[in-house]
């Protein structure tokens, strides 16, 4: 055999061999894949990848709900990665033969132990402990509350207020980066994570702060000006100290090691 061609086939043999073949079913899963360093291993997507840059080239296999089984098989994975809400659709590829795993990006303790499993699955476990780093080292640094207060988390900006508020409750990284802040959720039930408030349940809980989690990429048409008017009409304490802010940055409600910024950014929200 021809000595060139026997290199080129080695080559071509520790590169099939060496590689996964990747689709993630999440932005926010992708976002890791790519703080790993191993974007290049990603074939597919899920819609809304849209860090880094260059997860906006790869084949998009659908949205959180309506993710098409034939676009990902026809791209011959050899790992599909999901979260714990992508479980059926796991299940339905792994009885194909396909290798799943699923993560859990809930709040920050699991986010940080899901970099870490990842990591060890793409043998990337020097940059999933960097990336980990940069999460234990926002925690220990953030800003603390001289002040403590309670804090609402809004989920997205409506000019109405009628139609229900989602709002970050408990188990889950908003409750957490709220108390590594020093301060207190305002809702205090524990029955749910991601409960639906009515304008008057925001009356009746009265935070003494209230933070709007807003995105102009899904949310373009929204009069800013207009929906804080109508927050400020609530008669909360929040609005009686005008501690009512809106925040818009892309990365705020993606549970990737990007949650560090979030955990600054939120911080200095709560503590200015």
């Amino acid at each position: 055999m021809n000595t060139k061609i026997f290199f080129l086939l080695l080559i071509f043999v520790f590169t099939a061999f060496g590689s996964e073949r990747i689709v993630s079913l999440s932005p926010s899963i992708t976002e890791i894949i790519y703080g790993l360093h191993r974007g290049y291993e990603l074939v597919g997507t899920s819609a809304y990848s849209l860090y880094p840059k260059e997860a906006q080239k790869v084949p998009v296999i659908g949205g959180y709900e309506n993710q098409k089984l034939e676009k990902i098989i026809a791209l011959s994975p050899t790992l599909i990665v999901g979260q714990s809400f992508n479980q059926n659709t796991l299940q339905k590829l792994h009885t194909f033969g396909i290798k799943t795993l699923m993560l859990h990006l809930t709040t920050l303790q699991n986010i940080q132990h899901s970099i870490k499993k990842l990591g060890t699955t793409l043998q990337a476990e020097k940059e999933a402990k960097k990336l980990n780093a940069n999460i234990t080292n926002a925690i220990t640094n953030a800003p603390k509350a001289k002040h403590p207060h309670s804090v609402m988390i809004v989920y997205g900006l409506k000019e109405d207020l009628r139609n229900g508020i989602y709002i970050a409750g408990h188990n889950i990284f908003f409750d957490d980066i709220i108390k590594v802040c020093g301060d207190t959720n305002a809702y205090t039930s524990q029955t749910t994570n991601q409960p639906v408030l009515s304008y008057e349940n925001v009356i009746a809980l009265n935070p003494q702060q209230i933070i709007i989690l807003h995105s102009h990429a899904t949310e373009p048409n929204v009069n800013e000006e207009k929906a804080l008017k109508n927050w400020y009409a609530l008669p909360t304490n929040a609005a009686k100290n005008k501690r009512i802010s809106i925040i818009d940055e892309d990365y705020l409600h993606i549970p990737s090691q990007r949650v560090s910024l979030t955990i600054q950014r939120l911080c200095r929200e709560m503590n200015n």
